[in-house]
């Protein structure tokens, strides 16, 4: 046989020569794209190196889950349509070719999920130590709810009618939501912690009357370890409910204190308080010093208030300095002569003179 005549030979009611064109043009095209997805990603690579961004890492990333099979796919249905084919074939192909992109798609969704999730466990790992299961279950939900779109837009490409399947998962998913909204709200409840951190695994918070630091922030529940030992365990839901104080994010404490001293005690001295205290307190070292006034007459003495801040906020140095600035003044007052109110009560008997 003639090299002529086997260009001539038909198959599939085609010649070979035109196979030979089509499988010409496939394999261009297949070479065309390998090379060109090893260009971009070594080029975006390069990019990303050289910025501090997360984008063009995200695009390596990405890129880097294009699979060979689609690169192939793509070439196969270029070179086919360049055959000729029956309309029907063609549009077969078609179909082909956006089932492939639709796959494709959710290899690139859930490498960017993949990626910016290991992103953010490694960036937060030493501060949040339970961030990672916390991810782990978004990445489970994202992950499912990625593959079920693609399930169903390739089957509405195979020509199925999606509208009572997506009908039906909305019910089902309805009645699933009631069944579980106690669950389902202290998962939102765990999202919300983790996305907007009213605290962090460590802080010393206060959450109604209860008080401990932070052990552990779960999908459901989160728990604390209180002053006096135990484990609180508190639900998501509840704990955002409620108002939480946390000490951890202080940058100093304020002290608001009233000292009583006697009727009796010389004007002189009163005017000369403020200016002593304020020496006191700045002694005391991690203070600042606020205010000090005369503010009224109690029942049983004088009344000066004084207000001062501690500059180191843990609880610890806060009452090192309240002990430090209480026996400063406590000493002062003694050396100035100085004595301090308690309660007291002087009656006034009729017919009774005073001595």
């Amino acid at each position: 046989m003639s090299f002529e005549r086997l260009l001539a030979y038909r198959l599939l009611d085609l010649p070979v020569e035109r196979w030979l064109v089509g499988l010409g043009i496939g394999v261009v095209v297949l070479a065309i794209l390998v090379l060109l997805k090893r260009v971009v990603l070594h080029r975006l690579e390069r990019m990303a190196a050289r910025t501090n961004t997360t984008l063009d890492d995200a695009a390596v990333a990405a890129l880097a889950g294009t699979r060979r099979w689609f690169l192939v796919l793509v070439a196969l249905v270029a070179g086919g349509l360049s055959l000729g084919l029956p309309d029907h074939v063609r549009s077969g192909a078609h179909s082909l070719l956006a089932i492939g992109f639709i796959v494709q798609g959710g290899l690139w969704g859930h490498a960017l999920l993949r990626y910016y999730l290991e992103h953010a466990v490694a960036a937060r790992a030493a501060a949040e130590p339970d961030l990672a299961t916390t991810l782990g279950f978004v990445g489970f939900v994202g992950r499912v709810v990625l593959w079920s779109l693609v399930v169903l837009l390739v089957l509405a490409n195979f020509g199925v009618d999606i509208t009572a399947l997506v009908a039906g998962l909305g019910v089902g998913g309805i009645a699933v939501a009631l069944a579980v909204q106690k669950v389902l709200g202290d998962l939102l409840a765990s999202f919300s912690i983790l996305l907007d951190k009213p605290f962090v695994v460590g802080d010393s918070v206060v959450v109604g009357d209860l008080n401990g630091t932070v052990l552990k922030v779960g999908l459901r529940t989160t728990r604390l370890r209180s002053v006096s030992g135990e484990e609180i365990v508190i639900s998501n839901s509840d704990l955002l409910a409620s108002r939480i104080r946390n000490y951890r994010r202080l940058e100093e404490r304020r002290v608001l204190f009233r000292l009583g001293l006697v009727y009796g005690t010389p004007p002189e001295a009163l005017a000369a308080l403020p200016g002593w205290v304020a020496e006191v307190v700045a002694d005391a070292a991690d203070t600042r010093f606020d205010r000090c006034h005369f503010v009224g007459f109690g029942d049983s003495g004088l009344l000066v208030e004084v207000a001062y801040f501690v500059t180191r906020p843990d609880y610890a140095s806060f009452m090192d300095v309240q002990h430090r600035v209480n026996l400063a003044l406590y000493q002062g007052l003694a050396a100035r002569g100085l004595s301090l109110a308690y309660p007291t009560q002087t009656l006034h008997l009729p017919g009774v003179r005073s001595t």
